[in-house]
């Protein structure tokens, strides 16, 4: 459903004014609104499309999808194609330009930003800071590379990366540690670029990205916390070799006014009824069973960053082994650790039990985005082995996506495109397991301590 640009605004900015108040000067602003104003407004990065290539995509499409696409109009197309790559329109849009997550270079290219990733929809209405759990990257990118090849047209980053790594292996989830991995072995720990090329070791992972409202009860990032938070962190996913360590350093200042911003955002509240005596009493069980890990909540709410040993979690540990101790060192010791200054955890043992704030709002769950209900997280041996999301459906009853579950990937389903809409937790770095703590608790238990995630 096509929400209003006022209800669509609302909903993005969550109660804070996020972006910079029409035409007034930088030096007015906040951190927060500056923040906002770099991160939709300055390209980074160089475009990876334009407009000419994205709305011909649909002839690279299946034969299907391209029958319906020619009878369509352009607008119609537009609609397609945002569906195909799980893309958002921007606020305020007239159904022109680019997506939420991009922006444009003035020439008609579309530049990336943390938002593609990092602003999603939840139950059909955008959200900015929910992860964008539909964002079909590494399909949008193949199809890109193949009409740029058809046009005759030079190929971007993203289009020779994607020759080399797997950027995503299902929809919703991203190779991202392992982009940063590539990108940081390009430079010292100035950020100058290195006369000697340096090729670590890459263990491909899927990540599921974050919810950006959580960054503010955080001290430590990332899955496995072994990071201090620093705004310089978010600066690894534009250390393209076009940019120097000069201008890379040159942007802190405005990369601390982005983490601003990250860190003013606030959860959105759940949408429908909630038992409010049911929920009192999940309280009461969350903060007996769950909080050691997890934290409280309230204007007294404490959160411990506790990272719990991962044979204890037994969750899907590829993510853990993927950054050797060394490589970790080495972020500690450069320009983004403050030159060791920072309390870097080089040798982590298992994962970070996040916030739950909003957790409503940010499934599916787990580090790798394994599990896509809440219901599923609470009843470990339910959870599906292979399910596959609708684009906008919320599951209401079991707080989560909405999925149709299966055995296993159809034997049908024969294009990579195609087989990445379906999450098979039988594959590496995928798994569901662990996190089962659950089954400590009664089912009347659980009911409760489902309906109290809700206010969080």
């Amino acid at each position: 459903m096509i929400v209003s640009r006022f209800l669509l605004l609302a909903i993005c900015v969550a109660g804070l004014t996020a972006g910079a108040r029409g035409g007034e000067p930088l030096e007015r602003m906040t951190p927060a609104e500056r923040g906002y104003h770099w991160l939709t407004t300055k390209a980074y990065l160089p475009p990876d499309f334009d407009d000419e290539v994205f709305d011909s995509l649909w002839k690279v499409w299946p034969a299907s999808l391209q029958e319906q696409a020619k009878s369509a109009t352009p607008a119609e197309r537009r609609k397609l194609a945002f569906s195909r790559y799980g893309l958002i329109e921007r606020p305020g849009s007239d159904g022109t330009g680019p997506a939420l997550g991009y922006l444009s270079d003035g020439k008609g290219g579309w530049v990336m930003n943390c938002l593609a990733c990092h602003s999603g929809k939840v139950a059909g209405q955008p959200v900015l800071g929910a992860p964008n759990s539909n964002f079909a990257l590494e399909t949008l990118v193949e199809e890109v590379r193949q009409r740029k090849l058809q046009l005759g047209r030079p190929l971007a980053h993203l289009d020779k990366g994607g020759l080399t790594m797997p950027l995503g292996t299902t929809r919703g989830t991203t190779n991202s540690v392992m982009f940063g991995v590539a990108l940081g072995s390009l430079r010292d720990k100035d950020l100058n670029m290195r006369r000697e090329l340096k090729v670590p070791k890459l263990v491909h992972n899927d990540a599921d990205p974050p919810a950006f409202w959580n960054v503010r009860r955080k001290s430590l990032l990332y899955a496995e916390g072994f990071a201090v938070k620093s705004h310089r962190l978010l600066l690894q996913f534009v250390m393209l070799p076009r940019n120097s360590g000069e201008t890379l350093r040159g942007w802190e200042n405005e990369f601390r006014d982005i983490l601003a911003w990250i860190e003013s955002l606030e959860p959105p509240r759940y949408r429908w009824e909630i038992d409010q005596g049911l929920a009192q009493s999940g309280k009461v069980v969350f903060e007996q069973s769950c909080a050691k890990c997890h934290g409280t909540y309230g204007d007294a709410g404490r959160y411990p960053n506790r990272i719990v040993p991962i044979d204890e979690v037994q969750t899907d540990p590829l993510r853990l082994k993927s950054l050797t101790t060394g490589r970790r060192q080495d972020m500690r010791d450069s320009w983004f650790g403050d030159y060791g200054r920072e309390e870097y955890v080089v040798d982590p043992q298992g994962y970070v039990a996040p916030p739950l704030n909003g957790i409503w709002a940010s499934a599916p769950y787990l580090h790798n985005g394994s599990v896509p209900t809440l219901w599923h997280m609470l009843h470990p041996s339910d959870r599906p082995t292979v399910w596959r999301r609708t684009e906008d459906g919320y599951d209401r009853k079991k707080v989560g996506l909405e999925v149709t579950v299966f055995d296993r990937v159809p034997g049908d389903v024969k294009s990579a495109a195609d087989q990445r809409e379906y999450f098979d937790t039988q594959r590496s770095g995928k798994s569901a397991a662990g996190h089962l703590f659950p089954d400590e608790l009664t089912e009347d238990e659980k009911q409760a301590v489902l309906e109290y995630l809700k206010t969080l």
